[in-house]
């Protein structure tokens, strides 16, 4: 089964444009003009040390802050990092570095309530429960059945989300943000409190989602496993952009080692 069955564009295509993001927090600077450029079919990695500015981009990008200044352009057209529903309404899913599932709810549910935000059946229809209605209502739940099976937890749609593995649950929260038809998937730390097969299973299911044509901004502490799997890299010191390339080029430059490991570690 393919995720990529309602992505537009092709590969290469600008998805996420972004530029001269500021934020700030009384005092503090959180953000300086930072910016990002991400194309169709990449995963692109977002790190730094921590209190680097990370998270608070990520919130920015994500409508949970609003920015103080700042570009923002989704699939080439301008969009307004305002409010969470109205980014995830211009094609922006994100994952959180706590989990946040209804945990009584099975993981059936928590996927179908990701789906309604591609709904077209009004209130009237759900008060009434209009033959459009029940239609809408058994094709999300299809399509979550199907979304559940492709990031391997099918067999537990029926599972209170509370009573899954933490591995399960991390899965279950990939594709509650996969039933929006993102155009772009920011996850969040996807991998923190993972076990190391964990988080071979994880790789593996970023990978198919890359492969099956979506678009993926992962934040995340595991180096290894950010430049094993990133196309590009950006790296963030103190809310500003101190490097950005392949991971390559990120892992040889000056200021990211130091920012890392100190002046001390550079290599000779």
């Amino acid at each position: 089964m393919s995720t990529s069955n309602t992505s537009s564009g092709t590969v290469g295509d600008k998805v996420l444009d972004v530029s001269g993001v500021s934020k700030r927090f009384g005092g503090l600077q959180a953000l300086s003009d930072v910016g990002i450029r991400i194309l169709r079919g990449q995963v692109y990695g977002l790190i730094g040390p921590n209190g680097a500015g990370k998270t608070t981009f990520f919130n920015v990008l994500t409508g949970l802050y609003t920015p103080d200044g700042g570009t923002f352009e989704l699939a080439g057209k301008p969009y307004q990092p305002t409010a969470v529903h109205e980014v995830a309404k211009a094609g922006i899913a994100r994952t959180f570095q706590n989990i946040r599932l209804f945990p009584e709810m099975t993981a059936l549910e928590n996927v179908m309530v990701g789906r309604h935000v591609r709904t077209h059946s009004g209130l009237v229809g759900a008060i009434f429960r209009t033959a459009s209605f029940k239609a809408e209502e058994a094709a999300i739940a299809q399509r979550a059945q199907e979304l559940l099976d492709y990031v391997g937890i099918g067999k537990y749609a029926s599972f209170k989300a509370r009573t899954l593995s933490y591995g399960d649950q991390r899965r279950l929260e990939i594709a509650r943000a996969l039933a929006t038809d993102p155009q772009l998937i920011a996850l969040d730390e996807p991998a923190a409190g993972m076990n190391a097969t964990e988080k071979v299973v994880l790789r593996d299911l970023i990978d198919q989602i890359r492969r099956d044509g979506r678009t993926i901004l992962l934040i995340e502490h595991d180096v290894k496993l950010v430049m094993g799997l990133c196309d590009r890299v950006t790296v963030l010191d103190y809310g500003k952009q101190i490097a950005e390339g392949t991971p390559h080029e990120v892992q040889r430059n000056d200021k990211v080692i130091e920012a890392y490991l100190g002046a001390g570690h550079k290599p000779h």
